[in-house]
């Protein structure tokens, strides 16, 4: 089960005292190659399962109802790995954006 890790303390915390302290400066250099590689990063609301039938009913303006309540922290993805939760926050008139609650930390196997 993943560890949860407000954001205030992982930021407050020295570098060479968090769960995985970071790269040294020689490896920071050999990360560079890595910087442009574009990642799909998601904020998922929520979730429901139906069955195709219940679907295929759906007509605009139908409401499916989530698996999270009003204020709950949403999930925050970097390819298709949870990696946060946070909170939605307005940008402008048209745009939504996420605010990162806390880090999330998964245990790494092999």
């Amino acid at each position: 089960m993943p560890a949860e890790i407000p954001l205030e303390e992982f930021a407050e915390t020295p570098a060479a005292e968090r769960p995985s302290a970071g790269p040294t400066p020689h490896a920071a250099r050999d990360l560079e190659a890595v910087y442009d590689i574009p990642v799909t990063v998601s904020a998922v609301l929520g979730r429901t399962t139906m069955q195709v039938s219940q679907l295929l009913k759906l007509a605009r303006g139908a409401v499916v109802e989530l698996d999270r309540k009003l204020g709950e922290a949403i999930d925050i993805y970097v390819n298709n790995r949870l990696v946060a939760r946070g909170e939605v926050v307005v940008i402008d008139e048209t745009r939504l954006g996420v605010t990162m609650t806390e880090i999330v930390k998964t245990e790494r196997g092999g």
